[in-house]
């Protein structure tokens, strides 16, 4: 097969290993730096230019799309799908998941379980939206932040309220949500392909350092995941229309939460601490979904 990885940068691990995972099955890959396509919507006829050439034979793509980066990528991986070609994760997909907001809505709707979560448009009644969460510390987030920046603790009301008169001055939009206690700075990573939980660990912040990702410092340990949360991971990941996500998960004295999912999630954390070969499942499953398509099964982006 020839498999093309949407990446803009071939020496990042997560790139690097999808690309020798699938060399050793013996298939070609193309990477494709997606902010240098050229996207043409002509009536019956979905075309993709990239550097002046126009990209044909592609049988599977594996988008791997910036947060910042999402509007244009996932227009590139609509245009793939137009064409008939098999994406590891839609394009649908990607924009649901890249709007925090939206997917905890559609998680709350799902009855899978979340930390309290607030949203508001202003600072006017930030004691209510406090009380709402059950009280301080809270913490806030930018809806458009990743791998951790953008996340504020707030430990009392005062500085809740100094952080939020912040954020709004700027006019971005950010969420509020009730700070897990007992999760004591640690969060569970579970990396799911087609329904499955490949590979799974615990993330701990360093110390001093309230987040858990490991931008941040923090460090990933292999951990065993309790079929509750196995259960949970992949119903996350089934509800935002993800084939392959790493879904966040938090321990509390409820039962595990959703913290978020992640649509093109880090690939070296979560091998090194698991040991296991997450990027051979990625290749294995794009291999399962075209021995389907001869089949004549039906195949879904």
């Amino acid at each position: 097969m020839k498999i093309a990885i949407l990446s803009r940068n071939q020496s990042l691990y997560s790139t690097r290993r999808i690309i020798e995972a699938a060399e050793q099955r013996g298939h070609d890959v193309e990477i494709v730096d997606y902010l240098k396509c050229q996207v043409i919507v002509e009536k019956g006829k979905p075309i993709i230019y990239y550097h002046k050439k126009r990209l044909e034979d592609i049988d599977a793509i594996v988008p791997r799309i910036g947060a910042s980066r999402t509007f244009f990528g996932s227009a590139v991986v609509r245009q793939f799908e137009l064409m008939g070609v098999f994406s590891t994760v839609s394009s649908q997909a990607i924009v649901r998941s890249r709007d925090k907001l939206r997917s905890l809505q559609i998680l709350a709707q799902e009855h899978i379980g979340l930390p309290k979560t607030a949203f508001a448009s202003g600072p006017e009644d930030v004691a209510s939206i406090i009380r709402h969460l059950g009280g301080t510390p809270i913490i806030i987030k930018l809806l458009e932040g990743t791998q951790g920046k953008g996340v504020v603790l707030a430990e009392s009301v005062s500085a809740a309220k100094s952080a939020l008169d912040a954020f709004y001055g700027l006019r971005v939009n950010i969420m509020i949500q009730e700070y897990i206690q007992e999760a004591k700075g640690s969060d569970l990573r579970a990396f799911i392909v087609n329904g499955v939980v490949v590979g799974s660990m615990m993330r701990t912040s360093a110390e001093g350092e309230f987040r858990s990702n490991l931008h941040m410092g923090g460090t990933g340990n292999p951990v065993k995941l309790s079929a509750e949360e196995k259960k949970m991971a992949v119903n996350a990941a089934k509800a935002l229309g993800l084939k392959i996500a790493g879904v966040d998960l938090l321990r509390s004295n409820r039962g595990p939460l959703v913290m978020e999912v992640n649509s093109s999630p880090g690939l070296e954390g979560i091998e090194k601490a698991s040991g296991k070969d997450i990027a051979g499942k990625i290749i294995q499953f794009i291999e399962d979904q075209r021995t389907r398509k001869l089949k004549g099964d039906k195949v879904g982006h």
